[in-house]
This record gives C-alpha cells, structure tokens and sequence, in this order.
C-alpha cells in the first residue's frame, strides 16, 4: 500500500468526530440527518468529515432524495487493517539486526 493511500487511512481516523461517525455507523447505516443530530456539527461541517472517511473508503454513501445515507464499508475496514498490520509488523529479515550491521 503505498504512502497516500495509508496517510489517507490514517486521517479519517485521527479525528474525535469522524472516530464518533464511524461509532455511530457500527449500528448500521445512518441518514445525514441522524448524524447531524448526533454529533452536534454544522452541515459543512459533517459534509468534511464524511469526505475524508469516504474518500479513506472506511464509509460509504448512498443518495436517497436529498440525503445522503451512510455505512461502513466492509472493503474499506479490511484494506485498513492490512494497512495498519503491514506498518507495524516487523521485517524478519532485520528483525534481529542492528541499523548499522552489514
């Protein structure tokens, strides 16, 4: 996975609101409107925080008239934990070396 990709993953989940959503949406899909209710934010507000959480693909978004619905995405959630599991799981190669050994 390269460096965007993770730093995109990464940010949707380094903000108190967006880890809020994300809380939220474990029950199940939610309108706009809920999450607004819930979170206590301004439209535009809410609209940024589910840019990034879309854009990192951790949600998704369905249009139903004017709202939007949200829920996890599955794809996303498994691509994150890779992510995560690749970034801290160490080299055998050089597990046991030192920076300097040749």
């Amino acid at each position: 996975m390269d460096e965007r990709r993770t730093a995109a993953i990464f940010k949707a989940f380094c903000d108190e609101n967006r880890i809020r959503i994300i809380k939220l949406l474990r029950s199940g899909e939610k309108c706009a409107c809920k999450l607004l209710e819930e979170i206590n934010v301004t439209q535009p507000t809410l609209s940024h925080h589910m840019k990034i959480l879309c854009d990192a693909e951790i949600v998704v978004g369905r249009k139903e008239g004017k709202w939007t619905h949200y829920s996890i995405s599955e794809k996303g959630v498994k691509q994150a934990k890779v992510c995560l599991e690749q970034l801290t799981t160490l080299d055998v190669e050089y597990k046991n070396k030192s920076c300097c050994e040749k």
